[in-house]
């Protein structure tokens, strides 16, 4: 039982850490050698449908967390989260934007605990902070701008493209982050939702979020 524990709660971290950190830098060598266009060799950024399942497309960065974790297609636990990777809600009927998309709520879901855990401390973000996704062309900078401390699993209504509860009363252009509360539970959900304030082209550089 004892090892069971250290393997959940340390080991899974371990290996997920080190899937997370490779798919990351393989995600940035392929954008700096001109990679990420995808089959049809258009820029990734014009063709979201063609992401395969668990397939790595961005990094989120959440600084004041000291969190940088790659978004892979999809909310699968084998595919994408139990890889410590960050996942998309993709499918109908919960299929959610893109960043680069005009309108709409890019909605991600991450572990909380176990298995690297990129979502363990999102509790700690307030208002202004900085929520920052990397792409193959751009950098996305959102202010975070609420946060629901708990609610029920079933209440998708939290990623709808105007989600209920974050305070937006119009489509804009959103981003939100779920997961698992209380801590080392799966009961309820804890939500945190950003607006977009800034999109970057990767030409002109980091955004001031990401300058030390």
């Amino acid at each position: 039982m004892l090892l069971f524990v250290a393997y959940q709660l340390w080991w899974t971290n371990v290996l997920a850490g080190q899937e997370a950190g490779g798919a990351a830098q393989s995600l940035q060598d392929q954008w700096k050698g001109g990679g990420g266009k995808g089959k049809s060799g258009l820029d990734p950024e014009r063709r979201a449908d063609d992401f395969a399942p668990g397939e790595g497309f961005a990094i989120l960065y959440l600084p004041k967390l000291d969190v940088r974790v790659p978004i892979a297609q999809g909310v699968s636990k084998p595919r994408v989260l139990d890889k410590g990777l960050v996942g998309h809600y993709d499918k109908q009927p919960f299929k959610t934007a893109m960043p680069w998309d005009k309108k709409g709520n890019f909605a991600l879901a991450g572990h909380r605990n176990t298995h690297g855990e990129p979502f363990r401390y999102i509790n700690r973000l307030v208002a202004g902070d900085d929520i920052v996704v990397e792409t193959a062309t751009k950098f996305y900078t959102y202010k975070m701008a609420n946060r629901l401390p708990s609610t029920s699993p079933a209440n998708t209504s939290v990623i709808e493209p105007v989600p209920q509860g974050s305070g937006f009363r119009k489509p804009g252009r959103y981003v939100t982050l779920t997961t698992c509360t209380p801590e080392f539970t799966s009961k309820y959900r804890l939500i945190v939702w950003g607006k977009m304030v800034e999109e970057r082209p990767r030409s002109k550089g980091k955004p001031d979020a990401l300058v030390e």
